[in-house]
């Protein structure tokens, strides 16, 4: 820096420019000059190196410098030009003024501080940019680590800026609010706690923007749109947004449908409740009945008599397989489950060749439209509470039997 400044003096000495004896003409014409000298650096710096650096990265066949080198992040680096070359340039011009000095060089400092902040934040947005491309990082949510990033150069840069305006020790200032520890992290608590999610999120791959998620504490069932610091935003299928705390989906439970995206299919669970009291053996008429359509195999001679339940549930399960709409190499199972005061729960498990949902709701009705209609072949009935027509018709009859 002295050797900068000794050039300098030789320099203007020179010029006929002596900064020992000064006038405030030739002081303001040197101020003007020096605004002169940092505009046209500047306008240089934009007009004839930024388009060459662009030509440069559009010739590359990688991508990631047309991100790190974009229009924004070059823009931000001129931005640092003015206060250097003010910094340099002024103790030349006031060098009998150690008060009006040492405020400029404060405020080109200052000055200088801000400019570096929104480079940072550039040079944030273009490594977001370049891992939102990457195929590894894109559905990372990494948006809260560069955001956490930023929030703590601001909060060095404010530091400094403090430690420039009173004359004091970046590292005094820091031991100082050491002390008030506990009050920072009381303000900050949320922007520290979704730092530590969004580290979790990302490092375990529980989250990523575009997943389907539900979380039913928060009413969020939809695709997440954004994950960042403080708030992971969740579209519902209705269209309204659900914002969610970060932690919250680290410290609670919630369902990711991802995997159902990325096999290809959605399950089908669903029970169809039996009226107990229809349950029977078959006779050996429906047994071969039953055998000549195709609906079952041939039981075994000897074995067991056969129950209508059971042919039912033969039938659902050959049915299944033989579906060309639900999906083979998926589990297919049909099962009976503990009986309840509504019936007996006959559960169909399987899953559709589709995730769109249309499709899927459509392959569903299909199969348990037939399920119902195929009941009275075996002899069965779905078990439904009495409805008013049913309970008119017993009064009916009643009625006639008087």
């Amino acid at each position: 820096m002295e050797h900068i400044d000794e050039e300098i003096a030789r320099l203007l000495l020179d010029l006929g420019i002596d900064k020992a004896n000064l006038n405030w003409t030739t002081r303001v014409t040197m101020i003007l000059a020096i605004l002169l000298v940092s505009y046209i650096v500047t306008k240089l710096f934009r007009h004839a190196l930024i388009p060459a650096v662009r030509k440069i990265t559009a010739k590359t066949k990688a991508t990631w410098d047309d991100y790190l080198f974009n229009d924004d992040m070059l823009h931000s680096f001129s931005r640092m030009i003015p206060p250097i070359i003010f910094y340099l340039l002024l103790p030349f011009v006031f060098d009998g003024y150690p008060h009006v000095l040492a405020i400029l060089l404060k405020a080109c400092l200052i000055y200088l501080i801000v400019v570096t902040l929104m480079l940072i934040r550039s040079f944030l947005k273009s490594i977001y940019e370049i891992s939102s491309e990457h195929e590894a990082l894109r559905y990372r949510p990494l948006k809260g680590i560069y955001q956490m990033v930023l929030l703590l150069a601001i909060a060095v840069g404010i530091i400094l800026i403090i430690s420039i305006l009173i004359d004091q020790n970046a590292a005094t200032i820091l031991a100082g609010l050491g002390a008030s520890a506990a009050v920072l992290m009381l303000i900050f608590k949320d922007s520290i706690l979704g730092l530590v999610a969004g580290v979790q999120l990302s490092a375990n791959d529980m989250l990523r923007p575009g997943d389907w998620v539900t979380m039913a504490k928060y009413g969020a069932d939809g695709y997440v749109l954004e994950v960042s610091l403080t708030t992971v935003k969740v579209q519902n299928f209705d269209k309204t947004i659900t914002t969610i705390p970060p932690y919250a989906l680290v410290s609670d439970s919630f369902q990711n449908w991802r995997g159902m995206w990325e096999n290809g299919s959605r399950r089908i669970k669903r029970s169809l409740y039996i009226d107990m009291t229809t349950v029977r053996f078959c006779t050996g008429e429906e047994v071969r009945n039953y055998v000549e359509n195709g609906w079952i195999e041939a039981p075994e001679k000897g074995g067991e008599p056969m129950v209508n339940l059971q042919a039912y549930r033969m039938y659902l399960l050959a049915y299944l397989q033989k579906n060309p709409k639900v999906n083979h190499d998926m589990m297919i199972m049909v099962r009976q489950l503990q009986p309840t005061p509504e019936g007996l729960p006959l559960e169909v498990y399987c899953f559709a060749d589709t995730i769109e949902w249309l499709k899927y709701e459509a392959i569903q009705n299909d199969l348990f439209n037939h399920f119902i209609a195929v009941l009275p072949r075996f002899g069965l009935r779905v078990y439904q509470h009495p409805s008013g027509s049913d309970l008119a018709r017993f009064w009916a009859a009643d009625n006639r039997n008087v």
